[in-house]
């Protein structure tokens, strides 16, 4: 049986894409298909992948009467995502977007109205950091209770230099302009991080009750012109509220450019117990400690893990596989739908609280 896969847009994120396929199952039998308006971006995709046909449009690449399990997977920058995701899921087909998933809630609600109307899943890319070890360990102890009742969760990751657009892909500057990009280190990073955090806790309503966001001064080398209107280090306070209707404080701080001390890990306090690991980047440790209570003396265990996070399945195939996985009705870790919104919307929360002054209140809305 043939299955189809189509990319809109063809630059480096799309490409990782493309790759993705070899390891899918039956991966001989996807036909792979590809959209760009730049001829020499779709040119230089159509050397690395030859097989693939190419269109210099989506509106004609998508023309053709779609399949049930076609996916289309959008790979251009966020100021574009919504109107390609909502005619992608008009045309009958599956939709994975890149992160972020839209610029503001608006368009991302708008774009699961369109998901729901046509009965087709809207995924989102924010899951590659899942299956690192330390999270997964965490997952198992909350799950079976080891804390008791959480009230306190720390999350810090704080780089001095990795900006999207300056350190980190700097041929990529539509990332320091936020009429293209949505915003800075924030949109671009917290993405994953609530993504996580949100399958750790399962929040049904997070409240962000205060924000800033800011951009530290340092000199900059960029070509003329270039916008550079973006946020590389914000902080927030947010209150978690649980299905057992229990609640806990989160500190969230997050930084791609900043001149306080690099740190990047996550502390989870509860009643009877907490955990601490770094948070996954470059230099994490791949262990977790766990500290309790042992006849009135404080205790601490630390597991090491020996595989890395990314598992049995690669960091950058990890969007295309747990999305495909979902769309044929396995079980996966996907975030789709409801869930995408949600994790997306405490993101923009953020910058909608730091810009207002106003706390803002997130909901999880089942369909």
């Amino acid at each position: 049986m043939t299955h189809r896969i189509y990319l809109v847009g063809a630059g480096i994120i799309a490409r990782s894409h493309a790759a993705a396929i070899k390891g899918l199952p039956a991966a001989d039998s996807i036909q792979l298909f590809v959209a760009d308006p730049n001829a020499a971006t779709l040119n230089t995709f159509a050397k690395q992948f030859p097989a693939a046909r190419t269109f210099s449009d989506a509106e004609r690449m998508l023309a053709e009467e779609a399949a049930d399990d076609d996916i289309v997977v959008i790979a251009t920058p966020p100021s574009t995502h919504r109107a390609l995701a909502c005619a992608a899921l008009e045309s009958g087909r599956h939709v994975l977007c890149e992160k972020p998933l839209a610029m503001d809630r608006e368009e991302a609600r708008a774009m699961l109205a369109v998901a729901r109307q046509r009965g087709r899943l809207l995924g989102c890319c924010s899951v590659r950091y899942f299956g690192w070890s330390p999270f997964e360990e965490t997952r198992r102890l909350l799950e079976e209770g080891a804390l008791g009742s959480i009230y306190h969760v720390r999350f810090t990751f704080v780089e001095q230099r990795n900006r999207p657009g300056i350190e980190y892909q700097p041929e990529t500057l539509w990332f320091l302009d936020c009429s293209k990009s949505g915003g800075g280190t924030l949109m671009d990073r917290a993405p994953y991080e609530f993504s996580m955090l949100n399958a750790l806790f399962q929040p049904t309503r997070v409240e962000v009750l205060n924000a800033w966001l800011v951009d530290p001064v340092t000199e900059l080398h960029l070509p003329e012109g270039v916008i550079n209107d973006v946020e590389q280090h914000a902080g927030a306070t947010l209150r978690y509220h649980l299905r057992d209707e229990a609640a806990f404080i989160m500190h969230y701080e997050r930084a791609s450019a900043t001149h306080s001390t690099e740190q990047a890990d996550i502390e989870i306090s509860g009643l009877k117990g907490a955990l601490r690991w770094d948070w996954p980047q470059r230099r994490a440790r791949n262990l977790l400690t766990h500290s309790y209570d042992h006849a009135g003396q404080a205790e601490t265990k630390t597991i090491t893990f020996p595989v890395y996070y990314q598992g049995s399945i690669p960091f950058l195939n990890k969007p295309l596989h747990y999305f495909y996985q979902r769309v044929n009705g396995q079980d996966s870790p996907a975030v789709v739908n409801e869930q995408a919104l949600f994790n997306f919307s405490c993101v923009r929360a953020i910058y909608d609280c730091a810009s207002t002054g106003q706390p803002q209140s997130v909901v999880f809305e089942r369909e």
